[in-house]
């Protein structure tokens, strides 16, 4: 028992150890939606001589007539972005690197309520999986006690099962609030075409993680608790068995010793070593008071 307990605690606390990684990393990375934005191509310039548009001339003197043969998506290109909880990056076109703007800033006013929302709930989703995690080390550590270790399942369990439910509304904020900045967001930010990102599998993953730790807790409290219980039953129906056997045996030694008569009575008697205590003792006397005594 002690050892399938402890090796249902390891997997917990593995399952919990996991979750907790996940949503870390999706909370502090840029990568829950990535995809590209569609916008004008830049002149073309001494850094930048592709993807971008030639006039031919000298874009600097003010009295040339600048032509550009490109028309349509021609004049347009496709740069990737991708953004997180905090922030948004997308690529720079007019030099290398990237440049990232607050996604607080770019979602719609009306939204921003439930994007902050959001944060605290996967701020309070972290911090319970800590709770929790902290919880199932105490429990393993402390299994030669049964009792305590069952309460400390039981509260782990239910702080799991709390960050879970955290985890899974916060996420699904998220999502609504980037799929309406899409659609209301800055001009020159929207995207083009966009998917989600290996930051929100991290995210879902963490949360499925999470859920399988809270059942397994769960399991591991309801199969401790049945085996208590049946062990308890077992020795309380083993005890009754060994009292009637006792009573029965006791039963045989004093009608023996009535049967006797005063003499056997009254007689310095060896009781059965199962028999002898103060209660049998008890008896002996009073049956020789009764029976012997005028």
């Amino acid at each position: 028992m002690k050892t399938t307990r402890k090796c249902r605690a390891l997997l917990s606390v593995g399952l919990n150890l996991v979750a907790l990684f996940f949503s870390t990393t999706a909370f502090i990375t840029t990568y829950w939606c990535e995809g590209t934005q569609r916008v004008p191509k830049p002149n073309c310039s001494k850094q930048r001589h592709h993807n971008c548009i030639d006039y031919g001339v000298n874009e600097t003197d003010q009295n040339k007539v600048h032509y550009s043969w490109e028309t349509g998506d021609d004049r347009f290109l496709f740069r990737r972005f991708h953004t997180g909880i905090w922030y948004s990056c997308e690529e720079n076109i007019h030099e290398s690197g990237e440049k990232c703007r607050s996604f607080i800033d770019l979602a719609p006013a009306s939204e921003r309520g439930v994007l902050w929302l959001s944060v605290v709930s996967e701020v309070l989703y972290i911090l319970l999986l800590v709770v929790g995690f902290s919880l199932m080390c105490l429990e393993l550590f402390h299994s030669s006690n049964v009792i305590d270790g069952l309460k400390l399942n039981a509260f782990a369990a239910v702080f799991t099962v709390l960050s879970g439910l955290l985890g899974m509304v916060a996420h699904m904020m998220y999502t609504q609030v980037f799929q309406i900045t899409v659609s209301l967001g800055p001009e020159d930010w929207r995207p083009h075409s966009w998917d989600y990102g290996w930051s929100f599998c991290m995210a879902w993953g963490s949360f499925t993680c999470c859920m399988a730790a809270s059942v397994t807790t769960l399991n591991s409290y309801t199969k401790t608790v049945i085996e208590f219980r049946h062990k308890r039953k077992l020795f309380e129906q083993g005890l009754r068995e060994e009292q009637n056997y006792l009573d029965q045996e006791a039963f045989h030694y004093f009608r023996d010793l009535v049967h006797g008569g005063c003499d056997r009575l009254g007689s310095r008697h060896q009781y059965p070593p199962r028999l002898s205590s103060i209660y049998v003792q008890a008896i002996h006397l009073y049956l020789l008071k009764k029976h012997c005594q005028p």
